[in-house]
């Protein structure tokens, strides 16, 4: 594949004549692929990770499956780290590095693959439900990024105006927010249903729980946790649902269904007993609930505590689909084996947290290490220009296995492993964009004034 370049690799897998092409017989025994997709849905919200809403539908599906206690983003707001999921590599290499406007006028570039794109080269049919937030304007929606259809909405459900689209037509000039999770669900329904012969990978993208918060009138007001615990009662509704119609159509012990949200919790939402939330690359914003089912090929009840993240998604699904891999690198790596509990971890470089074009942690192993960090929180009503990413000297060296908490600094303890991942960050440095390069000096030059980086209480936090 790296011999062949991406277009060249395109037309022939079109006419058929790539030796990597698989037959009739052969699509129809690989696996149907769903990704569920929460928004600001926190660590803590699900009942099989500790909260009080109920979520029997997602506890179920994590007894039946496994459950992961350290997967992550790679960033802690939406579109970085759903173009991370779709593409498997750091925002920062494809170009989204912020929660893209309603008015912006870029998006996923076209010289990045998606899921979508290297599934339906193996003759996957391929839908996006639910928020895009990757790009409004025609050339970026999803029908021009590998999926056959889309709907849904183009960006947050908190932006104005708010389309409902069907492919690239705008069918609602305002979403009916309340019944969103009904729609998107029954759209699902009938994906799966008229799919069935396989493959198909379905990227189902909930609104839910992000803000405004919405619930239909058969959910508002029955958990008496509000309209927080309301929404996703109904979140866990609909992938009762969709599991629902795998068993109807006959598919279930065939089709791969993983769930998991895009960063932590923002106003509301719990990021159970961990430091921070959506916006701060403290666990609370980057440690994202995990699940994925697999009848006979994913042991029932397994609690996986390997570190994964969201851009090991695509590497994972190429391994299993027998799908070549993009052109680009990707960062993330196969973890299949964590999966079925062939291996408690893999072999990873450091897995870096940016905020941004800015890296503020990394970790390695047991390992986190936190070197810059913003001098007021993410969505805090300080004027921009006010908000600097700051050095943290020294850097905090935190033992996440110990402390998932980040409360006790231990970097005086053990300078040696402060220095070995500040010199694996360094040197990471090399491979990314420039403005990333930039970013780093910028940083480190910068002074804070005798006022700690990120010293703002924990009561000020979103």
């Amino acid at each position: 594949m790296s011999q062949l370049s991406r277009r060249s690799f395109l037309k022939a897998a079109a006419a058929g004549l790539f030796s990597g092409a698989l037959s009739n017989a052969q699509q129809a025994a690989l696996p149907n692929i769903i990704f569920i997709l929460a928004d600001d849905l926190g660590y803590g919200d699900l009942g099989c990770y500790g909260s009080k809403i109920p979520t029997p539908n997602l506890d179920a599906m994590a007894s039946e499956g496994a459950r992961f206690t350290q997967f992550y983003s790679a960033d802690p707001v939406c579109s970085p780290s759903r173009a991370s999921l779709l593409t498997g590599r750091y925002p920062t290499r494809v170009g989204v590095t912020c929660a893209l406007g309603a008015n912006a006028d870029y998006g996923l570039p076209d010289s990045e693959t998606t899921i979508a794109q290297m599934l339906r080269l193996q003759g996957y049919s391929t839908m996006c439900i639910g928020k895009w937030h990757l790009g409004s304007l025609p050339q970026y929606l999803p029908t021009n990024r590998g999926f056959d259809e889309f709907y849904g909405l183009p960006y947050s459900n908190d932006m104005d105006p708010l389309p409902l689209m069907r492919n690239t037509d705008v069918i609602a000039q305002r979403a009916d927010q309340n019944h969103l999770t009904q729609q998107y669900t029954q759209q699902a329904v009938q994906f799966i249903s008229r799919s069935k012969q396989g493959p198909f990978f379905l990227y189902f993208a909930h609104t839910a729980p992000h803000i405004p918060l919405a619930a239909s009138e058969r959910f508002r007001g029955k958990t008496g946790l509000g309209m927080y615990g309301d929404s996703v009662a109904e979140l866990d509704w609909s992938v009762g649902e969709v599991l629902r119609a795998l068993k109807d159509n006959g598919i279930d012990d065939n089709t791969l269904v993983m769930f998991s949200s895009d960063n932590g919790p923002w106003f509301q939402g719990s990021a159970g007993s961990l430091r921070g939330r959506k916006g701060m690359t403290y666990e609370g914003g980057v440690r994202e609930p995990f699940i994925a089912r697999f009848p006979g090929r994913i042991p029932a009840g397994r609690v996986a505590s390997g570190v994964a993240s969201m851009m090991d998604v695509l590497p994972t699904l190429s391994e299993l689909c027998r799908a070549p891999l993009p052109e680009n690198p990707v960062d993330g790596v196969n973890i299949w084996p964590l999966l079925t509990g062939d291996q408690e971890s893999v072999e990873r470089d450091v897995l870096l947290y940016f905020d941004d074009w800015n890296i503020q942690c990394a970790r390695m192993g047991k390992w986190k290490l936190h070197v810059a960090r913003y001098n007021s929180p993410a969505f805090a009503p300080v004027p921009a220009v006010g908000r600097q990413n700051l050095p943290l000297n020294p850097p905090e060296l935190y033992d996440i296995e110990a402390d998932p908490e980040e409360s006790y600094d231990c970097a005086a303890d053990y300078p040696q492993v402060v220095a070995a991942i500040r010199s694996r960050i360094e040197n990471s440095l090399y491979s990314f964009p420039d403005a990333v390069r930039s970013a780093w000096s910028n940083t480190m030059r910068a002074k804070t004034n005798g006022i700690p980086a990120g010293a703002y209480p924990v009561s000020s936090q979103p």
